[in-house]
């Protein structure tokens, strides 16, 4: 089993751009696995895990309800954002400047095959990494991502996650507001859910800015515990 994962920051990434940059290597793993299967091969099957900032862009899963955006192609012409419908679960979300996404795609394979153990794995990264900035987070029954305020009226969520598999090989993954113009939610139904707030953690510490690189690290840190990995850089995809 390889437990070493490629590690690769590629920045600001229209969303299309990354989406088709994911299924190139997503597609290179599976592919592998496909033919370790038919040759009776056993090459190892490689990870990845890639830190991106997307410009403003609203994405709708498999299973989401369009009626959950509120923008028509115009509105959202003029909102500078552009709208995909893509391949992973979840609803509507929001991705844009000051909020980092992570995709991990890796082979389940080299670790565990449970999907629901991977979700709650992926939260915990986040939660842990809140948890470093003196915040108390947790899961809400039956909502995939991170919350504050479980349980009160004052319920937020500060990150949102959607992630598809196909032969245990990960692909899409979390997107944690960190500095986020946060105006951008309104204009959704945030993951379908009517009635709680989205938040940003800038905006739970009363600072104007937070420091994303050190936000990456501990991310980093504790999804290298959870998963027992080592990251290394990653060869460049063409």
């Amino acid at each position: 089993m390889n437990k070493t994962v490629q590690l690769q920051d590629i920045g600001l990434r229209d969303y299309k751009l990354a989406w088709d940059y994911q299924e190139t290597i997503f597609k290179d793993i599976v592919d592998l696995k496909i033919r370790n299967r038919r040759e009776e091969t056993d090459l190892e099957t490689p990870n990845h895990f890639l830190f991106v900032e997307h410009p403003h862009v609203y994405t709708l899963g498999k299973s989401g309800d369009v009626g959950n955006m509120l923008l028509n192609e115009k509105q959202l012409e003029a909102k500078g954002a552009t709208f995909y419908k893509i391949n992973r679960g979840g609803d509507i979300t929001y991705h844009g400047p000051g909020q980092i996404v992570g995709y991990p795609i890796l082979d389940l394979e080299n670790f565990f095959t449970d999907i629901h153990q991977y979700l709650r794995f992926l939260e915990e990264a986040i939660i842990l990494t809140l948890k470093d900035y003196g915040l108390e987070s947790s899961r809400s029954e039956g909502e995939t991502g991170v919350w504050l305020g479980v349980g009160t009226p004052f319920a937020r969520k500060i990150c949102a996650m959607g992630v598809r598999a196909s032969r245990w090989v990960t692909m899409h993954g979390f997107a944690l507001n960190v500095n986020v113009d946060l105006g951008y939610f309104d204009n959704i139904i945030p993951c379908g859910i009517r009635g709680k707030a989205v938040t940003s953690l800038n905006v739970e510490l009363g600072v104007v800015k937070v420091d994303e690189s050190e936000v990456k690290e501990r991310i980093l840190l504790h999804f290298m515990e959870l998963f027992e990995c080592t990251f290394v850089p990653a060869m460049q995809y063409s």
